[in-house]
C-alpha cells in the first residue's frame, strides 16, 4: 500500500485553483491555503484563449462555464471611435467571462476532486526541503509546495529568489456592469454591441476603454489612463471626462460611475527561477505581465497545469530536478507574452489594430495538454 504524496498551496485565486485541482485528479492529497476569509476574487471580467481553455476542458470544468460565458463575433479596434480593424479570430479559441463565474467554476472542480481549501489561513514562508511556514507559527511538510499567493508573494520572498519589477506607464480601472445593450443601440443603431471593442482615444489626452461582453446581461468594462492623469485615474470615475471622450459609452459609464474600484498600474515581473527544491512558483507570483494580450490568468493556468504533470511525472527524489526541467521547457512561452505584453503597454500600439495575428497568437494557440507539443520535426 502506497502513501499518497501531498501538495501544500499558497493562494486560492486561478493559479492556485487549478494546481490545486490539477494534482488531486492525479491522485495528490492537496491542501489550499487562502489569507483572505473570503473565498472570492477581485476584478471584473476576463478573457480566456485556448491554452487555458484546454486545461479548464481537461479539469471538466467547461460545460458549467460556457453556460454564462460568450465568444464575441469579432476584436474591434476603435481610434476616436472610427474602427481601425475587426479581427474575426478565425481558428483561435476565446471566450470573455465574469471573473466571478470562472472562480466559482474552479472552486467547485477542485473540491469535487477532494482539495481541502482553507479561508484565513496566512501563509508566511516555504523552504525548498519542503516544509511551509503559516503566519500562526504552524508548518505542514509536503513531497510539493506551489507558491501562487500573487504579486507580492511570501513564499517567493522566503526564498529569496532574485526579481525585478518593470512598471508602466498606463494603468486600468476594471468594472463589472449591466449591457445596456438597447441604450447602446439607441446611440449607434450600426454598432454591432457583441463585439470585444477596444476604444482608444490618443488626442488630446490618452484614455482607451475595452468593452468587453461576458453573457447575455453582464459587460466588463476597462478604463486605462496615464499613471500620471490623476482625473483619468480617479476611483471613483470622472463621468463627465470619460463620457465627453466616449460619448456613445455614456450608459455603461454611468454604471461604472456608481461602483467602487481600484486603478491598478501595469506592471511586469521577472524573477530568476521559478523554482527552488520542492518549491514552484506560478501565476503572478512568478509572471505578473501586462494585461495588453489578456494572458495573466491564461499563462498561470496552463502553467498550473504542466507543473501538476511534471511533478506528478517525478520521483520523490528527484522532485527538485523535474520542478526545473519543467520550468526550463515551460517558462519561454510565459517570457514571451510578457514580453510582446510590455511592448505593447509601453508603445500603446494595439491602437493600430490588427494586432492578433503571427507570433503574438503564440500563447493562445499553445496546447499545454498536449504530451508531443514539445516535439521537434524536421
Amino acid at each position: 500500500m502506497t502513501t499518497r504524496r501531498h501538495a501544500e498551496i499558497s493562494g486560492a485565486g486561478f493559479a492556485g485553483l487549478t494546481a490545486a485541482a490539477a494534482l488531486a485528479k492525479r491522485g495528490w492529497s492537496v491542501r489550499v491555503h487562502e489569507r483572505s476569509s473570503d473565498l472570492r476574487t477581485e476584478g471584473a471580467g476576463i478573457v480566456l484563449w485556448g491554452n487555458s481553455l484546454r486545461v479548464l476542458d481537461r479539469l471538466g470544468a467547461t460545460p458549467d462555464l460556457e453556460s454564462r460565458a460568450m465568444r464575441s463575433p469579432a476584436y474591434e479596434t476603435r481610434m476616436n471611435n472610427v474602427i481601425k480593424s475587426q479581427e474575426d479570430m478565425e481558428g483561435v479559441r476565446w471566450i470573455s467571462v465574469t471573473r466571478p463565474h470562472l472562480y466559482r467554476t474552479l472552486l467547485t472542480v477542485a473540491r469535487e476532486a477532494g482539495v481541502e481549501i482553507v479561508a484565513g489561513s496566512e501563509v508566511s514562508g516555504a523552504t525548498p526541503d519542503g516544509v511551509l511556514t503559516l503566519a500562526s507559527g504552524e508548518t505542514a511538510r509536503a513531497d510539493l509546495i506551489v507558491g501562487a499567493d500573487g504579486v507580492n508573494s511570501a513564499v517567493r520572498d522566503a526564498l529569496g529568489i532574485p526579481l525585478r519589477r518593470e512598471r508602466s506607464r498606463d494603468g486600468i480601472t476594471r468594472f463589472l456592469v449591466p449591457r445596456r445593450k438597447a441604450d447602446l443601440q439607441a446611440l449607434e443603431p450600426d454598432t454591432e454591441w457583441d463585439n470585444y471593442i477596444d476604444f482608444w482615444n490618443l488626442e488630446p489626452r490618452v484614455l482607451r476603454v475595452l468593452y468587453v461582453p461576458c453573457n447575455a446581461e453582464e459587460l466588463y468594462i476597462a478604463l486605462m489612463a496615464p499613471v500620471d492623469d490623476s482625473q483619468g485615474s480617479k476611483v471613483p470615475i470622472d463621468l463627465e471626462l470619460w463620457s465627453s471622450n466616449f460619448p456613445h459609452l455614456r450608459p455603461v459609464l454611468e454604471e461604472a460611475a456608481q461602483l467602487p474600484g481600484r486603478y491598478y498600474g501595469y506592471q511586469t515581473t521577472r524573477l530568476d527561477h521559478w523554482t527552488e527544491g520542492r518549491v514552484a512558483l506560478i501565476g503572478d507570483a512568478a509572471h505578473a505581465m501586462c494585461p495588453a494580450l489578456a494572458q495573466g490568468a491564461g499563462t498561470a493556468m496552463q502553467n498550473a497545469w504542466t507543473l501538476a504533470e511534471a511533478a506528478t511525472a517525478s520521483s520523490d527524489a528527484d522532485m527538485a530536478a523535474s520542478l526545473s526541467g519543467w520550468e526550463r521547457r515551460e517558462r519561454p512561452y510565459t517570457d514571451r507574452a510578457q514580453d510582446r505584453s510590455q511592448y505593447y503597454a509601453d508603445t500603446r500600439q494595439m491602437a493600430e489594430g490588427s494586432q492578433f495575428q503571427g507570433d503574438i497568437l503564440e500563447t493562445a494557440l499553445y496546447d499545454p495538454t498536449d504530451p508531443h507539443r514539445h516535439e521537434v520535426t524536421a
